[in-house]
């Protein structure tokens, strides 16, 4: 078609008028001179953020949102009308006097969403900041404090870095977040995510009206339950508490780095980081983390430890308030002080160490006062329960009061915080009577007891040497030899360590070289050790400490713990074991920060040893040992990520042909036994094969195979895509050891050769759930339920 040249002043107008309907996406801006129609969208200056219209799934809904432009994957951040979706692609979005941002629907002109404004200007306009901040302002004013509206305000369900998430109690506005209905619906779901200024600073996940999750107070660093979200290299955060206003943000510290965080459907806060090397979404914190997490689980100063069984229990000198309800699994009634309190008689306060600190809605602080202060202002007031420090990041400074009954307390492993709670002045008489009870009651029956031991070792040695002449020596008596016949310790060489020696290398088992605690006892670090020291509370004694030396004396492996030695003398047994610097497995790989140092190259490594030592102990030591207790915090590694199979304390040792038995006790961590084992007491060689099943899945997905979870997490399971093959394959692997028979399960060097060869695996059959009894009714019987070793030990 020919143009003259009369035509092209009408061919300028019909341009001009299209340009004003359309936006670049070069563009960061919205005028009152443009629209941003359904296929078009505006780009943050730096290229982070793109906005426009978008659906989720398979839903023919659209929404205008904004989301990551430079990933891969589409991850929404913030949406405009998440309550009133469009049913179809007529929307547009533009900016109209005095000062609003408008989403309508262009086939009708109803509104669907509006910004709102406390002020006209003359020349609004609507940007996209780097931030991720959508706001609405004058044309040439960039002055925060003089937007008209920003969408940091007003989040859905994702904090980003420099949104403030609290109150501004000059306006009265919050700025909270609340999860989505589902994955497919960002309509406004159960759960909301709060900064909460009440008494002292902390922040609470709520599921309606009803309290989840409390983090505890801010203590200078970090939130007391959530340690390991303090200093890192990805991010700092702060809370600011004035007059004005009260709340948390996060900076990124490298503007390359991104990072959010997001409240799930299932009212879990995730914080993510995207790895460009693997394309995806790694977990770096959550919370809750796991049970204890609930808030007010155990009731007033009830304390929670995900690591005991059960979980709830009452701090030294407390007692339960309802014992019934308590025994059987209640622990909403909480505890109560053994002594009450007598404010006028005079009140002390006992530290407790080692914890996360109780709810502060009921709370006073001040910045200023020292600890001493602190404790004198307490104590004149009876309402006062408890006191500590308010900020550890100054050298432990400021005094924090609580009033009422002290709820959610957690005992954390490390990094736990120091409180000191008002008792009875007379638990500290008590203390000092029962001390000098204790004092001679033990020194005489110390005094009998050697006298007692004397005899019967006498007695035990002789019957041992005539039992001998008749049936030779039993592996078990060379223990028994080793401490009372110093002569005929050619076949066990086991050094026999000085108590004094032990002291001095411990410090006297300085709480400072604590590693952790098990079901035997502590267990302290040493010059080069790991000492290993029966509890005189455990339920596990001399057959535990026994069968221990029995089983591992002599065993040489590089993926085995070695033991160098042993302790009894007096009254304490105590084991020696070389130290592992990276300590167990558990402490790393079920940590969402820690867990980062485990490459997949690592974790591949770590199935391959510890397959290559459940192999020694099967088939190529000198007796077949079944550990029959294989998980992940009997997994030690040493400096360079080796692992040692470690605890033997429940293993069983066989001979000649013998690859298992039946016991009518069983012993281990449920979560890890066969079903055969845990419901019938049969174990094998193929109990083993199962829990290193389990634990390989553990090993890949970094999740416990039973605890608390989550349908929305979306751990990066395989840390770089070029080791796809070996994931597959280490999964495979641990289904075939999972398998419901023990037949169908595969031998060690079946699973080792597996491992370290591309060969095409069988196909594995149905996994070993608990599915054949009363699971519940097998477990009050047998033992727990947690992730806790069971004590019970059967005969020899």
């Amino acid at each position: 078609m020919k143009i003259s040249n009369k035509d092209f002043p009408f061919l300028f107008a019909f341009t001009f008028i299209i340009s004003i309907h359309k936006i670049s996406n070069a563009v960061d801006t919205i005028a009152t001179s443009q629209i941003l129609r359904d296929g078009e969208t505006i780009v943050s200056s730096d290229g982070t953020f793109e906005l426009g219209f978008f659906s989720l799934g398979n839903s023919k809904n659209r929404y205008v949102g904004m989301w990551y432009k430079k990933i891969t994957v589409m991850t929404v951040v913030w949406v405009a009308n998440r309550e009133v979706p469009l049913t179809n692609r007529s929307g547009l979005l533009k900016v109209v006097k005095p000062g609003l941002l408008v989403l309508q629907n262009d086939t009708n002109g109803v509104i669907i969403w509006s910004s709102n404004t406390s002020r006209p200007v003359k020349t609004p306009v609507a940007k996209l900041l780097y931030s991720g901040n959508l706001v609405v302002k004058e044309t040439n004013d960039d002055d925060p404090e003089n937007f008209l509206w920003e969408s940091f305000n007003y989040p859905t369900d994702t904090t980003l870095a420099g949104m403030k998430l609290g109150w501004n109690f000059r306006t009265g506005h919050e700025v909270y977040v609340s999860s989505w209905k589902s994955n497919d619906d960002p309509s406004k779901g159960d759960f909301t995510y709060h900064f909460d200024p009440t008494g002292y600073p902390q922040h609470v996940v709520k599921k309606r009206s009803v309290v989840q999750f409390k983090t505890g107070p801010w203590n200078g660093l970090g939130y007391s339950g959530m340690p390991n979200s303090r200093k890192n290299s990805i991010y700092n955060y702060g809370v600011v508490l004035n007059k004005n206003e009260a709340y948390f943000s996060f900076e990124l510290l490298n503007r390359s780095i991104i990072s959010k965080v997001t409240l799930t459907a299932s009212g879990v806060a995730q914080r993510s980081t995207w790895i460009n090397r693997t394309q995806g979404w790694v977990i770096y914190v959550t919370a809750p983390t796991d049970n204890c997490d609930f808030y007010g689980l155990c009731g007033a100063y009830g304390s929670c430890n995900i690591a005991k069984t059960p979980v709830c229990g009452c701090f030294d000198k407390f007692l339960p308030k309802d014992p019934d309800g308590w025994s059987n699994g209640d622990w909403s009634n909480g505890c109560v002080r053994r002594t009450p309190l007598n404010c006028q008689n005079g009140d002390i306060f006992l530290k407790y160490s080692g914890i996360k600190l109780p709810d502060t809605q009921y709370s006073w602080f001040n910045e200023s006062m020292t600890i001493k202060e602190c404790k004198v202002k307490c104590l004149k007031n009876c309402s006062c329960t408890a006191y500590t420090y308010l900020d550890i990041s100054r050298g432990r400074s400021g005094c924090l009061l609580w009033f009422k009954d002290l709820i959610n307390i957690k005992e954390l492993s490390e990094k736990g915080e120091d409180m000191y709670i008002r008792m009875a002045s007379s638990e500290l008489d008590l203390e000092g009577k029962k001390r000098k009870v204790l004092e001679v009651g033990l020194s005489l029956s110390i005094g009998m007891v050697l006298l007692g031991l004397s005899l019967m070792l006498y007695l035990r040695r002789r019957k041992i040497r005539n039992h001998r002449l008749r049936t030779g020596r039993r592996l078990e008596d060379k223990f028994i030899d080793r401490k009372n016949d110093a002569s005929q310790n050619e076949d066990i060489e086991l050094p026999l360590f000085d108590l004094y020696t032990i002291i001095k290398a411990t410090d006297n088992f300085s709480i400072n070289n604590k590693l952790g605690e098990g079901g035997f006892g502590p267990v302290y670090k040493g010059q080069e050790i790991a000492v290993k020291r029966l509890s005189r509370n455990s339920l596990q004694g001399l057959d535990e400490f026994k069968n221990e030396v029995i089983c591992i004396a002599k065993l040489q492996h590089r993926n085995l713990v070695k033991l160098r030695g042993c302790c009894i003398q007096r009254e304490e047994k105590m084991l020696i074991y070389e130290f592992l610097p990276n300590g167990s497995l558990d402490f790393i790989l079920f940590d969402p920060m820690r867990c980062a140092v485990l490459d997949w190259p690592k974790r591949f490594h770590i199935i391959n040893g510890i397959a290559r030592g459940l192999l020694y102990l099967h088939q190529d030591s000198c007796l077949r040992i079944i550990h029959r207790d294989l998980k992940a915090s009997n997994i030690l590694l040493d400096s360079d990520m080796n692992p040692k199979i470690s605890d033997f304390g429940m293993a069983r040792s066989f001979g000649g042909n013998e690859t298992g038995a039946n016991t009518s006790r069983v012993v281990g961590t449920y979560g890890y036994m066969s079903p055969k084992y845990a419901i019938d007491g049969m174990f094998s060689v193929k109990s083993d094969v199962f829990s290193f099943g389990v634990l390989v899945l553990e090993i890949v997905s970094s999740k416990r195979n039973r605890g608390f979870s989550h349908r929305d997490h979306h751990h990066s399971l395989l840390g770089n895509v070029s080791y796809l093959s070996e994931v597959l394959r280490s999964v495979h692997v641990g289904l075939l050891c999972i398998q419901q028979c023990p037949e169908h399960r595969p031998s060690m060097s079946s699973v080792v050769f597996m491992l370290e060869n591309e060969v095409e695996l069988p196909q594995a059959k149905q996994p070993g759930f608990f599915i054949e009894r009363d699971l519940f009714a097998v477990e009050s019987s047998r033992g727990s339920i947690n992730q806790i070793t069971i004590t019970q030990m059967e005969a020899r």
